[in-house]
């Protein structure tokens, strides 16, 4: 996937959001947070990951912009900005600070992405506009791919999650692709099967897990 053009386009889309949205209301799928809360946070995480890029740290931090729309929506464009021009100069096998198994800037490519793409659907939430959240399955696949190689495995090793009792099929049924969470359980196998958007929407916390992996999958927290 062209990752920088994809998140050059997805953050022009949250952006759009904060200008137009009410920033007071509340996000449903993020609670306690109103919609200039997730735009700060979605800010301060573009430039933690620019620092992580350039530093090779991750003790980046910048102070909040403040909940005022200009100021709000300024502070983001300019550092969604950043971000991206800093992924374009730098190349995506340079060293840089991660938190997955490669310290190389091209992880910071797809991770936020998948970051801000998220966060678009919360802010579309917000506005009860979740029908404008449109993603490729090919995008929400890899972004199931993400949970299952990258997030999943970390929240087991850092003790945020008992790893699952039983295998978990997840199964794209528009893409035909599936994969196994802890494959090696000992308990009953059980699948999970939906379009790619949606898979991707249960494991993030976003939709309700549905059919027999819903008791497995409550059991664990397979996102941070």
């Amino acid at each position: 996937m062209e990752w920088i053009d994809l998140l050059e386009r997805t953050t022009g889309r949250f952006a759009d959001v904060l200008a137009t949205g009410d920033l007071a209301a509340d996000v449903p799928t993020c609670p306690g947070w109103t919609l200039a809360d997730l735009g700060e946070h979605t800010r301060w995480v573009h430039r933690w990951a620019t620092h992580a890029i350039t530093e090779g740290n991750p003790k980046g931090d910048s102070p909040a912009v403040g909940a005022e729309r200009d100021a709000l929506l300024t502070g983001y464009r300019s550092a969604a900005a950043d971000l991206v021009a800093t992924l374009r100069r730098t190349a995506p096998d340079e060293a840089a600070w991660t938190f997955g198994p490669e310290p190389v800037a091209g992880f910071w490519r797809r991770r936020q992405t998948h970051e801000v793409t998220m966060h678009l659907y919360d802010a579309l939430a917000s506005q009860q506009r979740t029908a404008d959240w449109q993603v490729s399955p090919e995008l929400a696949w890899d972004g199931v791919e993400e949970v299952a190689t990258l997030f999943y495995p970390r929240q087991v090793r850092m003790d945020r999650s008992s790893p699952l009792a039983s295998p978990v099929r997840l199964r794209a049924t528009d893409t035909q692709q599936s994969l196994t969470l802890e494959a090696d359980a000992a308990g009953e196998a059980v699948e999970l099967a939906a379009p790619a958007a949606e898979l991707l929407l249960m494991l993030w916390g976003r939709l309700p897990v549905i059919g027999p992996a819903a008791e497995v999958l409550a059991k664990a927290k397979v996102t941070p």
